[in-house]
């Protein structure tokens, strides 16, 4: 059994971590609600902006834009990896990352060069170590979602799309569903799906449109398409950069809670074990005096 002076250190460790763990749940804890209301005031606006870009794609029938054509083999995938910069948020970025590496095994079994752009210091180092094609990555994105930051590293997957040197993007991703759960999601960039799915995973149909019909375009439906096109891909990048912020402050602080109790627990069961040994010394040392008491 260990002295009273390595179990008091052990002791004391613990606390200091526990004081770490309780500070880092309280910061997340603050941080978590502005994340969670910046990734629910931007949602209704993406599901608009969905319906918007599908009804305008419908209504031209001489000009296709590239973002909705879909190809008819697919040789070259490009793929988004969305991560956290930091960890300590639990299995957020694991859970992440172990879907990225089984899609990646199964387009290599087919025969499928893949590309990749990371989002994050997690799916950039991972990304590395895998020995993937990293085309271009950012990191250090911060506390807020800044779209502009992301179109520079985007760039070259949206242009190699339009050039034909791609033939499908992915986006992985994470979705915000409550404070306790957040759900991998693995979805289609490009070419745009014809469903909108949530970031809860409910999946909703554009609204259909039937006859022949079309819209006066001013400048003219190409210019339109294609900032109608660019502005809902840039739409949906920052509300999928908004859903992970506000997952990765809510697995924080539930994984430091977590590690404060964990804490509190090994502190309890170790405090015991220190009242054990002090009273297995001081019965020893009576036992002593006694016994040499009766000698002389």
């Amino acid at each position: 059994m260990a002295g009273s002076k390595e179990i008091r250190n052990k002791i004391k460790s613990v606390q200091n971590t526990r004081k770490i763990t309780k500070a880092m749940e309280m910061v997340a804890a603050s941080k978590m609600k502005k994340a969670q209301d910046r990734m629910r005031a931007s949602r209704p606006y993406l599901e608009r902006m969905f319906y918007i870009a599908s009804h305008v794609a419908q209504a031209n029938t001489e000009y296709k834009h590239p973002f909705l054509v879909k190809r008819e083999t697919v040789k070259c995938v490009a793929a988004v990896v969305m991560t956290t910069d930091k960890g300590l948020c639990g299995g957020l970025n694991t859970n992440i990352l172990r879907m990225v590496l089984n899609q990646h095994k199964r387009w290599i079994a087919e025969g499928k060069d893949v590309q990749y752009v990371a989002i994050g210091n997690k799916g950039a180092g991972f990304l590395g170590r895998m020995g993937a094609n990293v085309v271009s990555s950012v990191t250090h994105l911060g506390d807020v979602p800044h779209i502009e930051r992301l179109i520079g590293p985007l760039k070259p997957v949206f242009d190699g799309y339009i050039k034909g040197s791609i033939d499908e993007v992915y986006l992985f991703s994470t979705g915000f569903v409550n404070t306790m759960k957040q759900m991998s999601r693995s979805e289609l960039l490009l070419p745009i799906p014809k469903e909108f799915v949530t970031p809860t995973g409910d999946v909703r149909k554009a609204e259909a449109q039937t006859g022949f019909w079309d819209y006066i375009y001013e400048p003219d439906a190409k210019v339109l398409l294609d900032g109608v096109m660019r502005r809902y891909i840039e739409a949906q990048i920052y509300q999928v950069l908004a859903e992970n912020m506000a997952s990765e402050q809510s697995a924080r602080m539930v994984a430091m809670k977590s590690a404060s109790d964990n804490a509190n627990k090994i502190i309890s069961e170790l405090q015991l074990v220190y009242n054990k040994t002090r009273q297995a010394a001081i019965t020893q040392e009576l036992t002593e005096i006694v016994g040499g008491a009766a000698a002389v």
